[in-house]
């Protein structure tokens, strides 16, 4: 347990490392470095959907007895997730991270607290399926070790990283401190260690719907991926180098789960 409440914010870690890049900027974030860290971003967080989330549930619910009907709560928890997602998207009004104002491409000083909002949503899935992958590996019924778990963490914490930099950067370019950049950045991913914590807590209570856990994680991850992440890569020229960054994210993060898996 003591190594769960450890692991939980090397998520955080990641986002703090990547909002430091903001004190080695020189000038604004370049389009074509955006749309690589989105892509892999979004290829990280689609295959922890797969190995850490998805195929864990599944087996779990084969071996509760549904056997070729294991599909079922996978299927059920990953919509639910991103139904969920879908909700929450429409209630907290955002701003994408790329956005342009009528002002110009530049994220205004006035725009910060949206900025942080649109980061804190994408954390929230995020969060969760970290929380939901330890609790799940406490628990011993989900057939998940402390290194598929870490797998996870470690990936997250990977993709965590050019999150924060593509938070802090545009909001330095827009006329903040650095230092003010960089902790607005940091202050993006508190909403993980916190989300991860809440997810295990009532973890316990719903230890027979593991599965329908893990998968809504998956769920709410593919989402953000769908509706934020892949858009930001692809838009305007060189929309393949976001596709090779998803790429290069995707295999990376699956080398670790099942490396560590």
């Amino acid at each position: 347990m003591k190594e769960a409440l450890v692991a939980i914010w090397i998520p955080f870690l990641g986002t703090m490392l990547g909002s430091a890049c903001v004190f080695f900027m020189k000038g604004q974030l370049k389009d074509k470095v955006q749309k690589v860290l989105s892509g892999f971003a979004g290829g990280v967080m689609i295959a922890a959907s797969v190995w850490s989330l998805l195929i864990p549930a599944m087996d779990m619910s084969e071996e509760s007895g549904m056997g070729k009907l294991s599909f079922i709560p996978a299927s059920v928890g990953l919509m639910l997730g991103v139904l969920f997602l879908l909700l929450l998207d429409k209630m907290i009004p955002h701003l994408h991270v790329n956005e342009e104002t009528s002002e110009g491409p530049k994220v205004e000083l006035q725009k910060s607290t949206m900025l942080i909002l649109a980061v804190a949503l994408h954390n929230i899935p995020e969060g969760m399926a970290v929380g939901v992958t330890f609790a799940g590996m406490l628990s011993g019924e989900a057939n998940i070790t402390f290194m598929g778990a870490m797998a996870l963490t470690i990936g997250i914490a990977i993709q965590n990283f050019p999150e924060g930099a593509i938070i802090s950067m545009p909001v330095c370019a827009a006329g903040l401190s650095k230092k003010k950049a960089f902790l607005y950045g940091t202050l993006s991913g508190v909403v993980e260690p916190l989300g991860a914590l809440l997810t295990i807590w009532l973890s316990h209570y719903f230890v027979g719907v593991m599965p329908y856990l893990l998968a809504f994680a998956a769920g709410a991850m593919i989402y953000v991926v769908v509706e934020e992440l892949i858009p930001e890569s692809a838009e305007g020229e060189h929309s393949n180098i976001g596709t090779i960054g998803f790429s290069i994210g995707f295999v990376i993060m699956m080398i670790l789960d099942v490396a560590l898996g």
